[in-house]
């Protein structure tokens, strides 16, 4: 055996570290600029409808899911540096490109989505960054480290926004740089600010990153896609096939989970509004704080979870997540005899319901309409006649929804930490990039198809109907996790290499 050295030990974290920092960057790039989009299009695309703002919305899951597989066959093969310099220096190009999408005279709308996508296609490196984590990490090690990875990307999720509000200050005009054609404002320098992030990081990944391998013991080994560093290792053991029935089924655990928890995110302003008579400030105002609140609590769990994990084992945590996760969206069904306020006023005006299917293909902080001017008073609330579900569903209290908010808080990162843990472990220690890369794209997948599926169901049907239909999908995952919980061990335990 060929016992771990000193030195090896602190440049393996030192690079573990890295992979955490290009996690949070990742994040960050999607955040920042979320809550400004619908503005900017506006600004400088007058011809863009709420429609095509759900498709520069998706655009970044869209990238995303294309890049991942790409980037991690490309990792298994070559030294991880390669796609992960290649993957940021994507994403800083397309964030000084969203920068320039004033400047064209016509179609600004599509190099905006053209951006984001580009943007998203950069994002496929966290399926290199999962996947060199998992080498780089023992058995024991393993949960802790994906803890770590998913809270920095929840990190980056909450600070995104909070960097975009301090950019506000800037104003909307900020300072122009004729000779560079170039609009510094608080649109733009958020996406700056990302580019020189970036290229930080590509720095630190040419300066501090270096290729590690260990094996589920904790014993460095030559990988496969090794650039030279670090000679004296041991061969990789890969005897043994992987269990793909594990594999298919965590990766149809980790859409449900991705699915689920982007429904829940897209259908809070449209729901608050309808059961609570929120103004569009209102929902955008509470629903901002309570996303903020869950966000805290998700790192608060990560952390707590990669000691507990320790006493009970990844599998029954994730089953304890999906039955939390269940419980909050059956709290959300409307149980009771008060109806909703009903909107009579939307059959006299003549505007778009706030509820059309285009605008839920966005999250809550893009819908159009919460940018009226603020001596907009004549703004009707409550349920819309037009939803005629209205007239019959018992309304959902506010104490169901904020309940349901910290259940739901706390089982999604449970289970999306557990999945990647499980995972990484059940692969073993064959290259990891193109699995990885899988996982990544169902993710990405989930979160496409979760608000088209809230245009439909809750739009027309209800929230009983669409609560009723997530908890059946819940339910069904609790099912396929029972029928292959036994499965889901790691590649080590499973050919008797070391115990469970």
């Amino acid at each position: 055996d060929v016992v771990e050295t000193q030195e090896h030990y602190r440049s393996r974290w030192r690079s573990i570290w890295i992979m955490y920092l290009t996690m949070f960057l990742s994040s960050v790039g999607f955040s920042i600029v979320i809550m400004s989009v619908w503005p900017y299009l506006q600004k400088i695309d007058p011809t863009a409808d709420a429609s095509f703002l759900g498709w520069i919305i998706a655009s970044y899951s869209i990238g995303q899911m294309v890049a991942s597989p790409l980037f991690g066959l490309w990792s298994n093969y070559r030294p991880r540096r390669e796609p992960l310099v290649i993957s940021t220096a994507i994403s800083v190009a397309a964030n000084c490109l969203y920068a320039y999408v004033h400047v064209p005279h016509s179609h600004n709308k599509y190099y905006m989505l053209t951006a984001r996508a580009l943007v998203g296609f950069g994002a496929g490196n966290v399926a290199v960054v999962r996947s060199y984590i998992a080498g780089a990490t023992s058995l024991t090690e393993r949960t802790s480290a994906m803890a770590n990875t998913s809270a920095c990307q929840a990190v980056g999720f909450i600070l995104g926004p909070v960097f975009q509000t301090c950019f506000t200050l800037i104003g909307e005009e900020g300072v122009t740089w004729k000779f560079l054609c170039l609009q510094l404002n608080m649109y733009t320098t958020p996406v700056l600010f990302g580019a020189l992030l970036g290229v930080i990081n590509i720095i630190l990944i040419f300066a501090i990153f270096r290729e590690h391998r260990v094996d589920d013991l904790g014993r460095q080994y030559k990988s496969i896609n090794s650039d030279g560093e670090g000679s004296d290792v041991l061969d990789q053991n890969t005897e043994g096939s992987i269990d793909h029935v594990a594999v298919v089924a965590l990766n149809i655990l980790f859409f449900v989970i991705l699915f689920v928890f982007a429904v829940f995110e897209t259908i809070a302003t449209p729901l608050t509004m309808d059961m609570y008579s929120w103004t569009r400030k209102e929902a955008v105002f509470y629903n901002g704080i309570i996303l903020s609140v869950i966000g805290i609590e998700s790192v608060i769990v990560f952390m707590v979870v990669k000691t507990l994990s320790k006493k009970t084992g990844e599998r029954a945590i994730l089953h304890a997540g999906l039955l939390i996760v269940l419980i909050g969206f059956f709290i959300l069904l409307p149980w009771g005899k008060k109806l909703p306020n009903i909107q009579w006023q939307e059959i006299r005006n003549s505007s778009i319901p706030r509820t059309a299917p285009s605008e839920m293909l966005a999250p809550f902080w893009s819908v159009p309409e919460l940018q009226l001017p603020s001596n907009h008073t004549a703004e009707p609330v409550g349920c819309p006649v037009t939803q005629s579900w209205c007239l019959h569903t018992p309304k959902i209290y506010l104490a169901q929804y904020l309940s349901s908010d910290v259940l739901i808080g706390l089982g999604y990162p449970v289970c999306n930490v557990m999945s990647y843990t499980l995972y990484s472990k059940v692969l073993g220690p064959k290259p990891q990039g193109v699995y990885m890369g899988w996982l990544t794209a169902s993710g990405s997948g989930a979160r496409i198809l979760g608000p088209v599926f809230v245009s439909q169901i809750y739009t027309h049907l209800g929230p009983r109907w669409a609560f009723s239909v997530i908890c059946g999908v819940v339910v069904l995952s609790l099912l396929l996790l029972e029928i292959v919980y036994k499965r889901l061990i790691a590649f080590s335990v499973r050919y008797g290499r070391m115990q469970e």
